[in-house]
């Protein structure tokens, strides 16, 4: 079955260009130009991928990203103009899975889109017959459902953050560097800033570790990376 890729970009000749790339590699796209008929098409195409535009008439991206993030986890891959640092933090502090900056390759978007398909493609195919289940402390790992609970309690998290923790508490006690964590995470060849990591990271933390300020599962190596502490 084809994959249904969204674009969202109210520049009609961006949204064009995407469109005739993405469809040449065998994807089948749909387009939106404005944040109320991006929200429309979510709910009639039920995309296996969303690229989002920030800057949108109606509803910007932003807005766009948090409703999605209320009913959905399909991978959202936001367009950031490139002077816009806070725009990238802001897009993965709000459930980003990704983001690439304006002006771009052809070729380099394609390879996120890419790699955020094969992410989902390995989440709900290649372990849907593995009953690993991580138990940590109070924390409760469900690599067959990409579940995860705190004493009982179920946690929401984007499919970058499992992915994130997963990997982390499966390599327990070795610390990683960001490129390290880009790489294995992420997933390809990584062209953006490393920081993606740390607001990954910050936003873990906010739903995994309790609220006083001391961090029990990811702790920093000063200098060198992040690791996941054992109980």
């Amino acid at each position: 079955m084809d994959k249904k890729i969204l674009v969202v970009d109210d520049e009609k000749s961006i949204a064009d260009i995407v469109k005739f790339n993405l469809e040449n590699e065998g994807y089948k796209v749909e387009l939106a130009y404005d944040g109320e008929e991006a929200m429309d098409k979510v709910y009639e195409v039920l995309p296996d991928l969303v690229i989002l535009d920030i800057m949108m008439p109606k509803k910007d991206g932003f807005q766009v990203l948090k409703e999605i993030r209320r009913e959905f986890k399909i991978p959202v891959l936001m367009l950031t103009a490139k002077e816009e640092e806070v725009d990238k933090v802001l897009g993965l502090e709000l459930g980003a899975d990704d983001y690439i900056t304006k002006p771009f390759s052809m070729r380099e978007l394609i390879a996120r889109v890419k790699a955020n398909i094969r992410r989902v493609e390995f989440s709900n195919g290649d372990l849907s017959n593995n009953d690993d289940v991580l138990i940590i402390n109070d924390l409760y790992i469900d690599l067959n459902k990409y579940e995860v609970r705190k004493r009982g309690q179920v946690i929401d998290l984007t499919l970058r953050e499992f992915e994130l923790l997963k990997f982390l508490a499966s390599n327990v006690e070795q610390v990683f560097t960001r490129e390290q964590l880009l790489e294995e995470v992420w997933g390809y060849e990584y062209y953006g800033d490393i920081r993606t990591v740390d607001v990954t990271i910050r936003r873990l933390r906010e739903k995994i570790e309790d609220k006083d300020g001391e961090y029990k599962y990811i702790m920093t190596k000063r200098g060198v990376g992040y690791y996941f502490r054992r109980a």
